[in-house]
């Protein structure tokens, strides 16, 4: 990967499931091994408060004041020395140990209150080798009653249970061990399960980088129709951009091709008056000017049709509103003499997306077609198409006059370049057809008919939604 370069989606995906899944493991980890100390903890103290209860009902004081053990102690290991289990009995007079204690330097032992119960640790001690160890200690606070006349009637005294913390660290480990393993393996597990799903889920992206590469490559002409639904507007857009191109490529090449042939006629004409030798100085002059005007023309008319880009796909928003209203004001000024009234029903905001040119184009071409045949009344309505949701609404552009009409017969030879409805009306007859050619261009449709309104000619433009 170059320096610089992004990281692709799969790797930033699986990289930031990595990272959360290894974060979430610790936190679980961490939080599993603080709550097993804390049982294990837990378990400790009622195992050592269980001792002490049981000292307490199978001990007592003799005559000279001393602690007597009446049966065997709990554990056996109170009766080893150095096993890590001890028992101490402290009161005012003196204390009392269990044989295990014997050797090992147990920390000081302070005497409690009645029915006090501490649970203390890691403390310090001195094991039989010398060495310093740690215990954990429970002591129970308790006091001692007799009815002896030649006693003291009652002292205090405190059971102390110690075990050391070998016991306890080494089930920690053996815990910490099982379950870091375990985490780990389902760690693994877990990123393993990810890589597949995650390659799973992006595979429908990778076919559309393929079917992408594909298409430059010549090998298809679109990009396929069944994809995800997370995808499909780009797949739309890049086969709307496809084909927007290919259009224009067509049309280009449509235009060259026109203007080529356009100018082969006159230039035919000056090459065989060229030939002629009996045309005369002033009437060759005649010819050139002639045909030089013509070709003028042709290459000014083919120039003027190449400058309609047509569909825009990417196309800046127009307002209509504006470009309609002074369309309408020069139209006016030019038809003053018969005194058409334009009214207007446009629907707020309404926009055009597409060339400034094209738009100028098409309601220039309408409105004066209205005007020119229109007794006094004119209307322009522009309201939207409905679409599907995120999308560009369409447009309705209709114009209609109180003219005489046009008879349904004759609807498809007045869009024919060069035919006029009437020739006593001044016109070239190419208003219309290039009307035509900029709808057939945005990929609307061109209807013409009857006005139920005005009664004249209905001239309504749909062009489709956008992406």
């Amino acid at each position: 990967m170059r320096i610089g370069q992004p990281r692709s989606l799969q790797t930033r995906q699986l990289l930031a499931a990595s990272l959360f899944l290894v974060a979430f493991l610790a936190l679980a980890g961490y939080a599993l091994d603080r709550a097993f100390l804390k049982t294990a903890r837990d378990n400790l103290r009622e195992r050592l408060g269980s001792y002490a209860l049981s000292l307490t009902r199978n001990g007592e004081f003799a005559r000279d004041g001393t602690f007597v053990m009446l049966s065997d102690m709990p554990d056996a290991r109170f009766s080893r020395p150095g096993s890590g289990l001890y028992a101490e009995v402290v009161f005012p007079n003196g204390h009392w140990d269990s044989e295990s204690a014997q050797g090992p330097g147990l920390p000081p032992a302070p005497l409690l209150t009645q029915g006090a119960r501490r649970f203390e640790g890691p403390l310090p001690m001195r094991e039989i080798d010398g060495r310093t160890g740690e215990v954990y200690r429970y002591g129970l606070g308790l006091v001692w009653s007799s009815d002896d006349s030649n006693r003291a009637a009652e002292f205090p005294y405190t059971i102390y249970i110690y075990e050391g913390t070998d016991a306890l660290r080494e089930q920690v480990e053996i815990f910490r061990a099982a379950l870091w393993r375990y985490l780990g393996g389902a760690g693994l597990l877990l990123l393993l399960l990810q890589g597949v799903i995650l390659r799973w889920s992006l595979l429908p992206m990778r076919r559309v980088i393929d079917e992408l590469k594909r298409v430059q490559r010549g090998q298809a002409s679109r990009m396929g129709e069944r994809h995800p639904r997370e995808l499909e507007p780009l797949t739309d857009s890049i086969n709307a951009f496809i084909e927007s191109e290919r259009e224009n490529l067509d049309r280009q090449r449509n235009t060259l091709a026109d203007l080529a042939h356009s100018l082969k006629t006159p230039l035919a004409v000056l090459h065989s008056r060229l030939d002629d030798p009996q045309i005369d100085v002033e009437g060759m002059r005649g010819e050139v000017r002639s045909q030089v005007q013509r070709m003028t023309d042709i290459v000014s008319y083919q120039l003027a049709r190449a400058a309609s880009r047509g569909h825009a796909l990417f196309a800046a928003p127009i307002p209509l509103e504006p470009h309609a209203e002074q369309i309408v004001t020069s139209l006016e000024k030019v038809y003053a003499a018969k005194g058409v009234l334009c009214e207007f029903e446009l629907a707020e905001g309404m926009q055009f997306y597409g060339e400034p040119g094209d738009l100028q184009e098409l309601l220039g071409n309408l409105l004066e077609n209205a005007f020119k045949w229109a007794k006094s009344r004119v209307l322009l309505t522009i309201t939207p198409i409905a679409c599907e949701q995120n999308r560009r609404p369409g447009l309705l552009i209709a114009v209609d006059d109180d003219g005489p009409g046009i008879p349904p017969e004759n609807v498809a030879l007045v869009l024919q370049r060069g035919v006029r409805g009437d020739e006593r009306v001044q016109g070239h007859g190419i208003g219309l057809a290039i009307v035509q050619d900029l709808v057939r261009a945005y990929r609307g449709e061109l209807e013409v008919r009857k006005s139920e309104e005005l009664g004249g000619a209905r001239f309504e433009v749909r062009l489709p939604p956008g992406l």
